[in-house]
């Protein structure tokens, strides 16, 4: 039930990222940091639990940005012969002199690599610089999941000021997601209250996590069969601890996807937002990395475990 919302509306910060990860909270996870030779240049999180060590959310130093949110549809398979988390990872890791651009990656990814077999999947990436998230005068970033069938099919955001985006466990454009609608809303309001408060940076950063730690998700009766409860968390755009015995035979997507088809085993049964992650890009191009760790690896809360990091974008201004 991970959640990514982003925007272009803020007139000091261009560009703003929000993401929660919501998996099994002991899936074995790097924090955020820069990422060993020859990836120096990446900032993101890692998955260790599978060999490529993908990721869901990174931002290089030449502001190449890519944040992963998984989906199940009926019928679909769940799980591809590629990982999902190597997606992000193939344009993050794109050498840092590469003059590949957004659509030339999309095109490459759709149409030469082919994504219909890594599992439901939607990819937000792109190149930021000062004339995308400023002057709208580029593409912005684009979107291309497993239903797309060719790069003319990438959808395209943030392409101008003034834009709120959000994107949960279904293909962009899905309205009927309240997390999202909400989530939106709450950016929306939360942009208009800083820029007339004239407040400071840390008090931005602290009212948007707020927005990532809204916890709406209704307790589960007493009686309530598991896939009815389930498909409420597409409510909240924080998710609690949940599981035990209720899902310890359910895979982190069978829990996004609220499928009623729970068979696959997973390694713990503990389930819900693992990490909060907030990127703020200003006007000058500097930006700031600040990722939340929730829970430790062992499934215990932590108390105020953050990784912040800032650094100017290379090339913002060109």
């Amino acid at each position: 039930m991970c959640i990514a919302l982003l925007t272009t509306a803020h007139p000091e910060y261009p560009f703003i990222l929000l993401n929660n990860r919501d998996e099994f909270l002991t899936r074995p996870t790097a924090k955020a940091a820069f990422w060993p030779s020859p990836n120096e240049h990446v900032l993101g999180g890692r998955d260790l639990q599978r060999p490529e060590q993908g990721t869901w959310l990174g931002l290089t130093k030449q502001g190449r940005l890519a944040c992963l949110t998984n989906f199940r549809e009926s019928g679909a398979q769940i799980y591809g012969t590629k990982s999902r988390g190597g997606l992000p990872k193939a344009f993050l890791t794109l050498t840092p002199d590469s003059a590949k651009s957004s659509k030339e990656f999309a095109r490459h990814m759709v149409e030469d690599v082919g994504v219909s077999d890594v599992g439901g999947f939607s990819l937000v990436f792109g190149k930021l610089t000062k004339k995308d998230v400023c002057a709208g005068e580029g593409k912005g970033l684009a979107i291309i999941s497993n239903r797309t069938e060719n790069a003319s099919a990438t959808t395209w955001i943030c392409s101008k000021p003034g834009e709120i985006q959000g994107l949960s466990n279904s293909h962009f454009g899905d309205r009927t997601w309240p997390k999202v609608v909400e989530g939106e809303k709450r950016l929306q309001n939360t942009i208009e209250e800083h820029v007339a408060a004239g407040s400071n940076k840390q008090d931005l950063l602290n009212a948007l996590f707020e927005i990532l730690s809204l916890d709406t998700l209704p307790r589960r009766k007493h009686g309530q069969d598991w896939e009815t409860y389930v498909y409420q968390l597409r409510n909240s755009i924080f998710i609690p601890r949940i599981g035990g015995k209720e899902v310890s035979n359910s895979s982190a997507d069978e829990i996004a996807a609220a499928d009623e088809s729970l068979t696959a085993k997973a390694d713990s049964g503990v389930y819900g937002t693992q990490k909060q992650t907030v990127i703020l890009v200003d006007k000058d191009g500097m930006a700031t990395f600040v990722e939340r760790t929730l829970y430790d690896e062992h499934g215990h809360a932590t108390d105020n475990d953050a990784q912040q990091y800032e650094f100017e974008i290379e090339g913002w201004s060109d």
